[in-house]
């Protein structure tokens, strides 16, 4: 082939094209190689998104699958097989998968605004909201009364979510010791709150 002047541009060699596709994916899988990603990326890029506007894609869909197809190829570079497939065509296998899962995503039919699981949940009647608020009031009252040990185990067990060993491994203390400070400490606090919430507080432990 030779240019409008006549001459024969002199053959580029296999140097001059850089890494072949197989050793960027090697150079990905086994090196995480942010440069080798970036070569590959600047090769099949382009033709990703082109392919995927020429399967009728708008231009936001076809770059949001070539990105999607890119990243997959980042993270999945130690599953290519050189035996199974070329590199252009893994590539391209990934970037198809990728362009049917985005479809299906944006094919899912919108939520029905009348579905049951969907509305919420009905109003608290006024009275158990008015009881909770005064039960709360009062165990806020109650606290106080316990002593600082008793405090910090209610505080781990309750507001924490710990269980009884985790708490006496916490605070160096044995089990027994951990059961016996709760038992004290709820027996406290059901006395603090009065016969009007003192069966709120129940300690079975």
């Amino acid at each position: 082939m030779t240019d409008p002047a006549g001459k024969t541009p002199p053959e580029r060699s296999t140097q001059d094209l850089g890494p072949g596709d197989e050793e960027l994916l090697r150079r990905i899988a086994e090196d995480r190689d942010r440069v080798a990603f970036a070569q590959l990326f600047n090769r099949y890029g382009g033709k990703i998104k082109a392919y995927m506007m020429r399967k009728g894609g708008s231009g936001d869909l076809a770059e949001e699958a070539m990105q999607e197809a890119m990243l997959a190829i980042w993270r999945r570079a130690d599953s290519f097989n050189p035996g199974v497939a070329s590199p252009a065509a893994w590539i391209f296998t990934i970037a198809r998968n990728k362009r049917i899962d985005l479809i299906r995503r944006m094919a899912k039919p919108e939520l029905d605004s009348e579905d049951p699981d969907l509305q919420p949940e009905p109003p608290e009647p006024v009275d158990s909201a008015l009881y909770a608020q005064q039960r709360d009031a009062a165990l806020r009252e109650a606290l106080p009364s316990l002593s600082q040990e008793q405090l910090e185990i209610v505080r781990l067990a309750f507001y924490d979510g710990l269980t009884h060993a985790q708490i006496g491994e916490k605070l160096g203390l044995p089990l027994g010791t951990v059961k016996s400070r709760l038992r004290l400490a709820f027996g406290r606090l059901r006395a603090a709150l009065g016969a009007q919430f003192r069966d709120e507080i129940d300690y079975d432990g």
